[in-house]
């Protein structure tokens, strides 16, 4: 059994048309929109209602956690949008998963990231793809139990779980082989992106599922160039599948 793994695909529906050649199965651990890029300021739902000067303004009091002004900038610039900021994010989202899901292959079994909108995916989705959040499935003959969303952050993003919630998730899922996040689990090597020069948030309620379970593997991505991209826990083979976004390329897990 091959199965590809993507995660943080952050509208690169180029490459994903392709993520799932040659595999029995594509797992895509969510993050599909691209709402800023921090890598080229001028792509992005932001950028393209605002231009790219303004998202170097708003990326530049993020980086500096100067966070307070950051809203208050950002929300200067949604309020001049007629008609008030949602229906033009909704356009916007609406447009890039509408691309996304045209390309995602099948079979193709689904979580949300942090940064999605989970009540926008429904009408988006093809035969074959399989959403599952807090929730099991058997794939070749294997258990596996996928958590999507993160944990409340500074940069409130749309899909954004308390600590309480989130571990009701991972409890639902319980004993699997092979647990899918999109978040890592709570160990600081895991978080630490070398880039951002940042920790991320990360999950106690995994860390706790990896130790008391010990799945076969526990996939998650998120962090998007993290100092430490595998490591072993127990028998328990964590692993950032990747940025999609910047690779193009998917995580191959042979099973």
């Amino acid at each position: 059994m091959r199965i590809h793994v993507v995660s943080d695909v952050h509208g690169r529906a180029d490459a994903l048309k392709s993520a799932g050649d040659g595999a029995d199965a594509l797992i895509c651990l969510g993050d599909l929109i691209l709402f800023i890029d921090y890598s080229d300021h001028g792509q992005g739902i932001f950028a393209d209602l605002f231009g790219q000067e303004n998202a170097d303004r708003f990326i530049e009091l993020r980086t500096l956690k100067r966070f307070d002004e950051a809203r208050a900038f950002s929300r200067g610039l949604w309020e001049s949008l007629e008609g008030g900021a949602w229906p033009h994010i909704q356009q916007a989202v609406r447009r890039q998963y509408a691309e996304l899901f045209a390309a995602m292959p099948a079979p193709a079994y689904l979580t949300y990231g942090n940064v999605d909108v989970p009540s926008m995916w429904a009408e988006h989705l093809r035969d074959g793809h399989t959403v599952l959040d807090g929730e099991t499935t058997e794939i070749g003959g294997l258990r596996f139990g996928f958590v999507g969303g993160g944990l409340k952050t500074e940069y409130r993003t749309p899909y954004e779980l308390s600590d309480e919630d989130y571990a009701a998730k991972v409890a639902a899922v319980g004993a699997v082989d092979v647990l899918c996040c999109h978040i890592p689990p709570a160990v600081p090597e895991l978080l630490y992106d070398t880039v951002a020069r940042r920790f991320e948030r990360g999950s106690e309620a995994v860390l706790e599922a990896i130790r008391e379970t010990q799945p076969r593997y526990v996939l998650f991505g998120h962090v998007h160039q993290p100092l430490v991209r595998r490591m072993r826990i127990g028998r328990t083979e964590c692993v950032n599948v990747g940025h999609f976004r910047g690779s193009g390329v998917p995580y191959v897990l042979s099973l």
